[in-house]
């Protein structure tokens, strides 16, 4: 069976994750509040992003920035640039 959740980032009820996509308390957060379809929309952003802004996942300040980027974009709807 299918979770439905209130989507934070569509603002309407959607299908929730199948699983908790990312670690720790951000991650529970993100399963309980953010559909599958606005994840799969970050997942597409965070790549661009990745691309664009030459970030390096082996550098903690990178992925820390990169967070920051999926807190703004799932949970303020900030589009990132």
């Amino acid at each position: 069976m299918k979770r439905i959740i209130f989507c934070m980032f569509l603002k309407k009820k959607s299908i929730g994750q199948d699983f908790q996509s990312y670690p720790g308390e951000l991650g529970e957060k993100i399963y309980n509040h953010i559909s599958k379809k606005a994840w799969k929309k970050w997942l597409e952003k965070q790549t661009i992003l990745i691309n664009e802004k030459n970030l390096n996942m082996l550098i903690l300040e990178d992925r820390k920035k990169l967070e920051e980027y999926m807190k703004a974009f799932l949970f303020k709807n900030k589009n990132i640039i």
